[in-house]
């Protein structure tokens, strides 16, 4: 579906068929024609800046992607009208402030220019998959809407920190995440010196989720942490 011009916002009132999603896309319009293509059953919608926040409220997009030289100053406005929708920013390559920024602002991931479509896509899918209220690995659950986790059944209660890095760890199972990684999407500041507050906060997770049973989260050296099922 080609994208709608910005003098047709009020016009965002309709929803995808059953089985698509919907994504609108605060960038130039050409961007928003390549991703439609890419995606296929997709309905992407592109609209410039301000008129984004209002179009929101009637489209309800199941994921925005968002340029952060175009619209940065949107992502608070569109995080606080849609809480739970998944977003998307890019960046330029050399723009290091620009990331953690995004993050703190309330975006899930970003994409670095230059970039293909298909990797838009395929961060999108992430998302839009993740999105969902509960994550489980093994005998381990995460609820993301009442923050509620569990292991075996057995209620386990997390600091808002030690949550958030263990949503990222079940994000990626069976995937190592370097500790520059974690500190980027869990405390949204580059990594500089400060790979001692992840060592600190996966020791509480560990006390946490591991106490006792057999072990979930592995320390791969020189490469950083797994989480994976218990063996």
């Amino acid at each position: 579906m080609p994208p709608t011009s910005p003098t047709a916002a009020p016009a965002l009132t309709s929803r995808p068929a059953r089985g698509s999603y919907a994504v609108l896309v605060v960038d130039e319009p050409p961007l928003g024609e390549h991703l439609s293509r890419a995606a296929g059953r997709w309905d992407v919608r592109c609209l410039r800046g301000g008129e984004a926040v209002k179009a929101v409220r009637g489209f309800r997009p199941d994921a925005i992607v968002l340029d952060v030289t175009r619209g940065g100053r949107l992502l608070p406005r569109l995080r606080a009208v849609l809480p739970g929708v998944p977003i998307l920013f890019l960046t330029a390559l050399d723009s290091l402030r620009d990331r953690p920024a995004g993050l703190r602002a309330g975006a899930d991931d970003y994409v670095t220019r230059p970039f293909s479509v298909d990797e838009v896509v395929i961060r999108l899918r992430g998302l839009l998959r993740d999105a969902g209220a509960a994550l489980a690995v093994g005998d381990l659950t995460l609820d993301q809407e009442t923050h509620e986790v569990r292991r075996a059944g057995q209620e386990i209660r997390l600091t808002p920190t030690e949550f958030e890095l263990l949503r990222l760890l079940m994000r990626h199972p069976g995937r190592a995440l370097s500790k520059a990684q974690i500190l980027d999407r869990v405390w949204a500041y580059d990594f500089a010196g400060q790979g001692n507050i992840v060592e600190l906060y996966i020791s509480y997770l560990r006390r946490k989720i591991d106490a006792d049973r057999r072990p979930m989260i592995h320390t791969l050296r020189g490469v950083g942490y797994v989480l994976r099922p218990a063996a």
